[in-house]
């Protein structure tokens, strides 16, 4: 007689069943493709997300200046998210352009310093000098921060080293704001000007490091 022939269950092979497992799609996936792919075919552009970003917190900053520091601090976080999702958004949907990058650093750099020029107005009403000191060095430092890596990259050196990135100040700003009624925005600018200007430091120090075999002594 010939043996009878089982066919092993699909469940039998644990390995064989999970590229099917890998391959299934995630909960609300094709919908989460389906609104991307609206929000690529939409006449957006990545230009008007920065605008966008620009605007509120510019209105975070008038906040700010009238001493709302808590809705300030909201607004300045929704601003800060969209000038994060702008580069993100050109590269997905294609329709970045070089002039778009140049505007979305460009209106970086200035709102944090209107930010932080109505932080310093609400220190020197207090007559607060020394933390008016701290955010000047505060706004000096992030430029310059900004500028080393410009200038380190124009140079052909990859330049992203040190601790305070803009996502660093960014939350160590926000989170100054939304606590300030707790004490907490002098002690926010004091830390993000020392933060700062060790961030120039290294990468100053990075850039030599990296120069200096090929420099003529």
């Amino acid at each position: 007689m010939t043996p009878d022939l089982q066919t092993p269950s699909p469940s039998a092979d644990p390995e064989r069943d999970e590229p099917a497992r890998r391959t299934r799609p995630r909960p609300g996936s094709n919908r989460l493709e389906v609104m991307r792919d609206r929000l690529i075919a939409s006449r957006l552009t990545p230009n008007q997300i920065s605008m966008a970003g620009f605007t509120l917190n510019v209105v975070a900053a008038v906040l700010v200046w009238q001493h709302e520091f808590f809705i300030g601090g909201v607004v300045f976080i929704i601003g800060s998210v969209c000038d994060t999702l702008d580069g993100g958004y050109s590269r997905m949907s294609g329709k970045g352009t070089p002039f778009g990058a140049f505007l979305d650093s460009t209106l970086d750099r200035i709102v944090e310093g209107i930010v932080l020029t109505a932080v310093a107005a609400t220190f020197a009403e207090r007559n607060d000098e020394l933390a008016v000191a701290a955010v000047v060095v505060a706004v000096m430092a992030s430029l310059v921060v900004s500028y080393t890596r410009a200038r380190a990259e124009s140079l052909g050196v990859e330049c992203k080293v040190g601790i305070a990135d803009r996502l660093v100040r960014v939350l160590i700003i926000s989170a100054g704001l939304v606590l300030a009624d707790l004490g907490a925005l002098e002690p926010a600018v004091y830390v993000l000007a020392a933060l700062t200007s060790i961030t120039v430091l290294q990468r100053i120090l990075h850039v030599k490091k990296q120069l200096t075999p090929a420099a003529t002594l």
